[in-house]
């Protein structure tokens, strides 16, 4: 009994201790504790300002607009009462000598004490772009756009629509880019003709060094007078497709006047098309106006472009087995210098072996995909003397964007980008805070 009287006078001792040293114990400031950070205060409340970008069109308004009384009580609303604050635009000059010169400034005190804190922020107009200025590559573009051929395994688009879309991706690229509308002006091509209409783009057109699309996939337009021109666009051999012969005349051409040589999607040289002189004839698919050279197209155009003497052969220089395919890390690399960004990972089923390389006589100096059990879906392969054929192998419907970032991969044109230091362009926002009350 004794020994619970003597614990409960303790604790009755030791808590009445507590209130008395509480009772007169002075305690700090909360601010003292833990004072207000200006310095991050007016980073966030600018921050906060711009969230919107109202803040960056308000400082670039004349000093009158109603905008810098909204900006005004917007600002006075992020801040605690107890907080003064100096808000002062500055024009940034880009000038030898002075740098900067105030617009404006908006305050709630005359002064902000003797202690303050203040952060700056750069405000962008929204009226600015920025500028990229590509490098012209020395060369010819040709779009192949011909309304009297049909297109194969371009499922979803047509050669026009995907003309146009080439042309609008290709266009700033090269010196000059010209559609072949017609089977009849890539005849003209093909015998060393410009096509030019104009005076001015005649004087650019250079056949020789060009780059040549195929909008049509796996179907190659054919002109009448090679459909007609024996040894040339046909032969008739009994049991050879006649059209692998057009084929080695193609190859042998892009050698001669050193082309490069695009095909799109698909199996290239597979079929050959002109909606006149082949009317009656369709690819059994029942697409008239197209005939079928299968694996012979793909081979005689390589023997015309190693300069070999034409020798029809149906042995396959493509697999035709699915696979899925990656871009390569330069591949992927261009894709963000050069804003063109197809899927990373494809579905190719028309890959060429690469024992094309050496049958052929050809490198590779860009790939597009990563090499797959031997084979690729996409690359440039390159005659060792003069010509290339740029194959992409993927399964339809066709990704111009691939064709477009295998060029631009193979060529490197530079990008020149617009200078920020334009005058009035961008605008230096300084915040500064007091605090008043004390501490």
């Amino acid at each position: 009994m004794m020994r619970t009287i003597e614990i409960v006078l303790v604790i009755t001792i030791l808590l009445g201790a507590f209130l008395v040293a509480s009772y007169f114990a002075v305690l700090p400031s909360p601010r003292r504790v833990s004072s207000i950070n200006l310095k991050k205060l007016a980073a966030t409340t600018l921050q906060t300002l711009d969230s919107d970008y109202s803040l960056s069109e308000t400082v670039f308004k004349n000093g009158t607009d109603p905008a810098w009384g909204q900006l005004q009580t917007a600002l006075s609303s992020c801040l605690p009462p107890n907080i003064i604050y100096n808000l002062t635009v500055y024009d940034m000059l880009g000038l030898s000598g002075e740098l900067y010169s105030m617009n404006h400034s908006i305050s709630n005190a005359e002064s902000l004490g003797a202690t303050s804190e203040a952060t700056s922020y750069l405000a962008a107009s929204s009226n600015v772009k920025l500028n990229i200025t590509p490098e012209r590559i020395n060369k010819t573009l040709y779009i192949l756009n011909c309304s009297d051929s049909n297109g194969w395994w371009i499922t979803g688009y047509t050669p026009s629509t995907l003309a146009e879309d080439l042309d609008r991706l290709l266009n700033p690229y090269f010196q000059i880019t010209i559609p072949v509308n017609t089977t009849s002006q890539l005849a003209q091509i093909l015998n060393g003709t410009k096509i030019s209409s104009s005076p001015e783009d005649r004087q650019k057109e250079n056949i020789t060094g060009a780059v040549i699309i195929n909008t049509c996939g796996e179907a190659v337009p054919i002109p009448a007078g090679y459909y007609s021109s024996p040894d040339v666009g046909y032969d008739n051999v009994t049991g050879h497709n006649p059209y692998a012969r057009y084929f080695h005349t193609l190859g042998n051409r892009t050698h001669q006047y050193n082309w490069t040589w695009a095909s799109i999607v698909g199996y290239p040289f597979y079929y050959v098309s002109n909606t006149v002189t082949l009317s009656t004839s369709q690819n059994n698919f029942g697409i008239y106006g197209m005939s079928q050279v299968a694996s012979a197209g793909v081979r005689a155009f390589l023997q015309g472009l190693n300069n070999l003497a034409y020798n029809y052969d149906t042995a396959d220089l493509v697999n035709t087995t699915s696979r899925t395919v990656q871009l390569t890390t330069d591949a992927l690399n261009n894709c963000n210098y050069y804003g063109i960004y197809p899927f990373p990972n494809q579905t190719a089923t028309r890959s060429l072996n690469n024992s094309i390389i050496s049958t052929f006589n050809l490198t590779v100096p860009t790939y597009i995909f990563n090499n797959s059990d031997g084979t690729n879906a996409g690359a440039i392969y390159k005659q060792a003397d003069t010509g290339a054929l740029l194959a992409i192998g993927v399964t339809r419907t066709p990704d111009i964007r691939l064709t477009a970032l295998g060029l631009l991969s193979h060529f490197r044109p530079r990008l020149y980008h617009a200078a920020h230091t334009v005058v009035d362009t961008s605008r230096l926002v300084v915040l500064q805070l007091g605090q008043v009350g004390g501490v």
